[in-house]
């Protein structure tokens, strides 16, 4: 089906690219702009801009930009149609699409084809549950069991499988789904055995509970599934497996339903299984998401991260377990991410321990107890090392290696000072073997998990070529310093430069007037752009995308048509959109209370147009004489002929002239050639 371009219009400009945004990523204020750590790239330092002005998000890490739409499509890796339906959604605008053509239909994005196979197997699930015999005598009895109520249900989405082979399979082929794209969303198997009812196709989940994962917009990725026999045969959980939609370490079950209460409360609740998580929201505790039962990923917490840099862990009493999880934990200090544990009463977990206390009950029970991750590790190794020497010399290795984790310097003096009086040992011992591991990383070459090359851990210090490694002087953090890796990033051409800086202007601020004047006609007024253009009639621009910028001001000055900004930023050709984009975006906006603070009045760019306009011209054409000369230089190396070559030399004089004269206009001192 296609979308109506009406409607299109309809959904830009009523998608507020703040709140969608928002959606994924918390954003804070910074002057005009917001700022965060870019969704698209792991980063510590934001470089992800929003302009709510212009509607528009760049981000000077990785480069990613556009609109509302354009974020949608990159987040969600979906295509353009499907985004816009996502915000119509959003937004309850209603879409009235038209018919597709059979070529249109073939090309469909495949992605959109598994999120609308799993949208209806959600229904198909909630049916079951809520509408037959069945589902309600096994399904929803179970979810009443566990306290569940109707609001509860509907917010997760709940459903059941009825104990039948192809039940579900058999419903979706009726519906015109394709087998392939069923088995490809993990919905369907087929397998070419003859002890199936049908030989070849049924159901993966079968007899179960269901509970629907969701992506952070809301869409239905997954689902686990929970079987309510004593089969020993079969696993008591079942998840979907890796779709191209559906990555279980790049996911967390709940996050969708808790990420606005993540961020009004700074913190997230890390639980492991799907019931804690509904059984803590029902109890009006809605910061919290579970790992689904699997150990704790470095994109997992990253995930977190872009809506609190605080997670509190929440264990159940099974000592083993938490013995077990400790280690996987090094993984948010070296995210630089605050973690605190906290446990329950033996026998209890989230789940039966808020149902028993009370919402309220529970949230001042974890207040009381939740301990900082090194403390509680260092307690609980201790504890089991007893009076062992060698047992007690191991766990201060692990403590110190936990420690080096930590990205902030001052946050891992805290933590060896902490330490070293929990296990009455020097400061300075724990430092020293703490820079010891960072060597022996920087040694072994250890680099991120996503293999992408960033600086060396912070707190390595770089051995010297012989000579022990010595420790900090007066027993101080260890030495911050990075190693970064050489990147040989291509020339551009001087002329390059200025070109940039004329589109930039011309984009920005083209269609202002910068001057009145007196026609037969009357008064005239004149746009930076035709006076711009104007006066750079015969230069030709050497830069593809610059140059493709200079046809359309050319087109539209012949026209008299200046445009403006949102001209450009709304442009069909990518390039176009994408280079306007970086021009309206600024890296370091200046702080709306700068005058205020300081009494420094600094003028913008706009009171300033026609001066500004003069000198671009000035240096744009400098830079094309330049060039010029450049390349008569070279040709008299080449040349044999003096005929020839004074010939050239006095092109050249006069060109050198030339750059003499804009030089002194600019107020530029020219050394020589």
């Amino acid at each position: 089906m296609r979308i109506p371009q009406e409607t299109v219009q309809q959904i830009q400009q009523a998608a507020d690219i703040v709140d969608v945004i928002n959606d994924y990523v918390t954003l804070k204020k910074r002057g005009a702009n917001l700022i965060a750590c870019c969704p698209f790239h792991n980063e510590k330092t934001p470089s992800f801009n929003v302009n709510p002005a212009r509607g528009i998000f760049k981000c000077f890490g990785c480069g990613k930009a556009g609109d509302a739409v354009k974020f949608v499509m990159e987040i969600e890796g979906i295509g353009y149609p499907e985004a816009l339906r996502h915000l119509a959604k959003k937004y309850a605008i209603e879409i009235r699409e038209t018919e597709l053509t059979p070529e249109e239909i073939q090309h469909q994005n495949e992605r959109e084809s598994l999120y609308i196979a799993l949208d209806y197997a959600r229904k198909f699930y909630q049916e079951q549950l809520l509408e037959t015999d069945e589902g309600q005598s096994i399904g929803l009895s179970y979810f009443r069991e566990r306290g569940f109520n109707n609001p509860t249900i509907a917010k997760f989405e709940l459903g059941y499988s009825p104990d039948s082979w192809d039940a579900f399979t058999k419903k979706a082929l009726q519906q015109q789904f394709r087998l392939d794209v069923l088995e490809k969303a993990g919905l369907s198997i087929r397998r070419d055995l003859d002890d199936r009812p049908d030989g070849r196709v049924f159901d993966r989940f079968r007899a179960r509970v269901i509970f629907p994962i969701h992506n952070l917009s809301g869409k239905v990725i997954a689902f686990g599934a929970r079987t309510l026999k004593t089969d020993k045969n079969q696993p008591k959980y079942l998840n979907s497996p890796e779709t191209e939609v559906y990555h279980k370490s790049n996911s967390l079950y709940g996050l969708y339903q808790a990420k606005n209460a993540i961020r009004g409360e700074e913190v997230a609740y890390l639980v492991e299984g799907y019931t804690d998580v509904i059984s803590l929201h029902q109890a009006g505790i809605a910061n919290v998401v579970a790992s689904s039962g699997t150990s704790l990923t470095v994109e997992q917490i990253r995930l977190i991260g872009r809506f609190t840099q605080n997670i509190t862990v929440l264990y159940d009493g099974d000592a083993a377990g938490i013995k077990a999880s400790l280690r996987g934990l090094d993984l948010i200090l070296e995210e630089g991410l605050n973690v605190k544990l906290c446990t329950f009463p033996e026998g209890e977990d989230p789940d039966s321990y808020v149902r028993k206390i009370g919402g309220e009950a529970f949230k001042a029970y974890v207040r009381q107890h939740a301990v900082d991750f090194i403390r509680f590790k260092a307690e609980v190794l201790l504890q089991d090392a007893g009076n062992d020497p060698f047992r007690r010399a191991g766990v201060i290795r692990e403590m110190v290696d936990s420690i080096s984790r930590i990205p902030d310097a001052i946050t891992r003096q805290v933590f060896f000072q902490q330490t070293a009086r929990l296990m009455d040992l020097p400061e300075e011992t724990l430092i020293y073997e703490a820079n010891k591991k960072l060597r022996d990383r920087a040694k072994a070459g250890s680099k991120p998990r996503d293999n992408r090359e960033v600086p060396l851990p912070p707190g390595v210090v770089p051995p010297a070529e012989e000579g022990p490694f010595s420790e900090p002087p007066f027993g101080g953090a260890p030495f911050e310093e990075t190693a970064t890796e050489t990147v040989t990033t291509p020339k551009r051409p001087p002329l390059s430069y200025q070109e940039e800086e004329f589109c930039r202007l011309l984009v920005l601020y083209g269609s202002l007037v910068i001057e009145k004047e007196v026609r037969e006609q009357g008064e005239h007024e004149i746009t930076l752009m035709e006076y711009m253009v104007g006066q750079t009639y015969d230069l030709e621009f050497q830069t593809p995308v610059y140059r493709r910028f200079m046809e359309i001001f050319r087109a539209a000055s012949q026209q008299e048509l200046y445009p403006e900004t949102q001209f450009f930023l709304g442009h069909e050709e990518e390039e176009i959109l994408q280079t306007s984009i970086h021009f309206v975006t600024e890296k370091h906006p200046l702080s709306e209370n700068w005058a205020k603070m300081h009494e420094i009045y600094i003028p913008h760019e706009r009171e300033r147009l026609g001066k500004d306009g003069y000198a671009c011209i000035l240096r744009l054409k400098k830079a094309f004489n330049n060039l010029r000369m450049a390349e008569v230089k070279q040709r008299l190396g080449l040349s044999a002929e003096s005929a020839e070559q004074e010939e050239l030399l006095m092109q050249f004089m006069k060109m050198k002239k030339i750059d003499q004269a804009i030089s002194k206009e600019l107020g530029i001192i020219v050394t020589g050639y």
